[in-house]
């Protein structure tokens, strides 16, 4: 029941607002689910005006969220991720400990058009896709690390943990690119 998922107000002010979106709910709503953070937010906020999404988080990710509350900020907003000075920081458990303490992955991704919504590396018709990352820890098999992804490709940072010529190590909880758990451990940290 999505009603259970509780979204947090982290920021509010006349131009925009920041939520902690909770894992298993859509950022836009979904053909059979209205249920989501743009949903939410236009009941809670009736005045607000434009376009209001700037960027999403998959509905397995939880973490923060901006939308804007006219279109003024919606521009100013979207330049920001568009010029990628948006700075982005997700903490996340991979599976397996990881023998780097940092480093990045440079692998190009695009839509598995046989296995939707599945993505793949392509280095020839893939969207450049960029991530930092950093050890924070390592324990009983598991890594935990930040990462800062420079592109925002539909599961990148899932795929760039995942795939062998990445970091070889899902992200725990990941049902597409590792193994289903109680839930994706990726959270969006910073922003």
């Amino acid at each position: 029941n999505s009603n259970a998922l509780e979204m947090k107000i982290l920021y509010d002010d006349e131009s925009f607002v920041a939520v902690n979106k909770p894992s298993g709910l859509l950022s836009v709503p979904g053909k059979e689910k209205p249920d989501s953070v743009y949903e939410r937010i236009l009941k809670m906020y009736p005045g607000i005006s434009g376009p209001v999404i700037v960027h999403r988080l998959d509905m397995d990710t939880s973490g923060i969220m901006v939308l804007a509350k006219n279109k003024r900020a919606h521009k100013k907003l979207q330049e920001q991720f568009i010029e990628r000075t948006a700075k982005k920081r997700y903490v996340a458990v991979l599976e397996g400990e990881l023998t780097t303490s940092e480093g990045s992955i440079d692998l190009p991704l695009r839509v598995d058009l046989d296995n939707r919504p599945h993505q793949m590396v392509c280095y020839e018709y893939g969207k450049p896709a960029f991530t930092r990352y950093k050890v924070i820890s390592r324990d009983n098999g598991k890594t935990r690390v930040h990462f800062y992804p420079h592109t925002g490709r539909t599961h990148q940072l899932r795929m760039h943990a995942a795939h062998p010529n990445g970091l070889n190590a899902p992200i725990v909880g990941d049902d597409l690119y590792g193994t289903r758990g109680n839930r994706l451990h990726l959270h969006a940290e910073q922003l």
